[in-house]
Formats: structure tokens, sequence, C-alpha cells
């Protein structure tokens, strides 16, 4: 994939993930494609770990494995915030 294409990616993600996890950030465009493309290298990164497919380019799958990435880190982050 592309730069444009791994952006466009990214805010996808970001913004599902930011979405289905109940808790509005506010912190914008530039937070969810951040977010979806560390969260696309780690879900593709667990996948491939367990046996199974990572980040295979710009289809259904892909998002859903970066959605999984995304919503682990905003878990990690939220309790790393939480316990300090």
């Amino acid at each position: 994939m592309g730069i444009l294409s791994w952006i466009i990616f990214g805010a996808i993600a970001g913004w599902l993930a930011t979405t289905l996890s109940g808790k509005k950030s506010g912190k914008g465009c530039f937070f969810n494609i951040i977010l979806g493309i560390v969260g696309a290298f780690i879900g593709g990164a667990i996948f491939e770990f367990m046996g199974g497919r990572g980040i295979t380019g710009f289809n259904l799958w892909s998002v859903l494995v970066a959605v999984i990435g995304a919503m682990l880190l905003l878990w990690f982050v939220r309790k790393i915030r939480d316990d300090n």
C-alpha cells in the first residue's frame, strides 16, 4: 500500500477503534490516523504470531485486524494513564 492508502486506512481504523471503545478522545483526525496505522502494525504482528493472516491490503479483513490492534493500544494507554 502507498502512503495515501495508509493514511486513509489509518483514519478509518482509528475512527472505528475510538468509536467502538465507547469513550471519545476528542483528539481529532491526526490522532485517529496515527492510532489506526500503529494499530495495524500491532494487530498484524499479533495475528501473524498466532498463525493467522495480518494486514493483507486495503480490505475488510485488514481493517478488522487494524481496529483490533488499535483498540488494544487504546486499552493499554488508558491503563498506563490510570495507574499513574
